[in-house]
């Protein structure tokens, strides 16, 4: 993938992210007379979105860091070995920070 399709990609999702963290930020729902089964529903349902905003803000945060290196030059340049990020993982994933080895590695010691 050129640098130019990476950067449109790139910001493109960034843009989704940022609405879709505006919209999970959003404020509580307004004052309602509730039961304690609909005050606990509430609890899930905040325990879960900010569960995807955590997931949201995290992969914001490696498309940042994917346009800062593609700012840099090491775009498409795993940042453990420094080998190419196979391009098939770019398409599908333009964000990605590793090979897929090193990605593998990473995983299994969690």
């Amino acid at each position: 993938m050129n640098d130019a399709t990476a950067r449109m990609r790139l910001e493109s999702i960034l843009a989704e992210l940022d609405r879709s963290i505006r919209v999970l930020q959003g404020g509580p729902p307004g004052e309602r007379d509730r039961s304690a089964a609909d005050a606990g529903s509430d609890l899930t349902d905040a325990d879960r979105n900010r569960a995807v905003l955590d997931v949201a803000v995290q992969h914001r945060r490696s498309v940042v860091e994917a346009l800062k290196r593609l700012d840099d030059g090491r775009y498409g340049l795993c940042v453990d070995c420094g080998r190419p990020v196979p391009e098939g993982r770019l398409e599908a994933r333009p964000e990605a920070s590793r090979c897929v080895e090193c990605q593998s590695r990473r995983e299994r010691r969690r």
